[in-house]
């Protein structure tokens, strides 16, 4: 499936556009939320790219950057998780019930999760306010899912996908470097067999399970503001 940028997409990536590295920059202003895009793109890489020689392993990319991701306008999955208690959770059925920030994490081992988490639990209230709940998925395992949960005083949902089957369904997942073989195995309670992860990002879904909004960035270190994130959903209210 052709994969293409929208008003309402901000994501980085060389996969999207063969012929141009893209980097969408969100910007949102009194006539709502919108992307500027600037790009570079060296000979090696143009070379590449027109050869579509993406490397894959169990199905999935080995660089982030080599992702297909859904994007806006789309339907997520059918898809039940586990909670941080064990309990079966419906996705599908919750943000049926409510409008939903939908997040993917690597996991409560990586810092700038953490912050990004905290900065989530900074704007919970507001975007309670707003009609919206949020709904944070990672790798680790139920049991991990907790002591993140205890540690950072976060009132909203963890989900474990300690298999990676939402990562992949969304397509975000990709090949983990071998550095982190170890710990991917005893994070996810021993279930990410094919160590790997996903890409950062931030989905907003209307109840019907449709993307409005995404952002999807493989660079770990750069992460949707929660400030950020909050004007995005307030200026998105109208379509929910």
């Amino acid at each position: 499936m052709k994969r293409n940028l929208n008003k309402n997409s901000c994501l980085t990536s060389n996969r999207w556009k063969k012929s141009l590295f893209v980097f969408a920059v969100l910007c949102v202003g009194g006539s709502g939320v919108k992307t500027l895009a600037a790009g570079r793109i060296g000979a090696s890489q143009d070379l590449m790219l027109m050869n579509d020689t993406t490397k894959m392993v169990t199905g999935v990319p080995l660089k982030p950057e080599d992702i297909s991701p859904l994007l806006v306008g789309e339907n997520i999955p059918v898809l039940k998780l586990l909670k941080s208690s064990g309990e079966s959770f419906d996705l599908n059925k919750s943000v049926a019930g409510k409008p939903t920030i939908l997040v993917f994490y690597r996991g409560g081992w990586c810092p700038y999760c953490s912050k990004q988490l905290s900065g989530l639990q900074e704007v919970d209230q507001d975007l309670t306010k707003m009609g919206y709940q949020i709904i944070a998925i990672s790798t680790d395992s139920p049991e991990n899912l907790t002591k993140t949960m205890v540690k950072q005083k976060l009132s909203y949902t963890l989900l474990s996908d300690a298999e990676l089957n939402a990562a992949r369904k969304f397509g975000i997942a990709f090949k983990g470097p071998r550095s982190y073989d170890s710990f991917l195995r005893e994070s996810s309670g021993g279930k990410n067999v094919n160590k790997l992860l996903p890409v950062p990002s931030v989905f907003i879904l209307n109840n019907k399970g449709t993307i409005l909004f995404e952002y999807i960035n493989p660079d770990i270190t750069e992460r949707l503001s929660a400030s950020l994130l909050k004007a995005a959903a307030a200026a998105l209210r109208k379509q929910i």
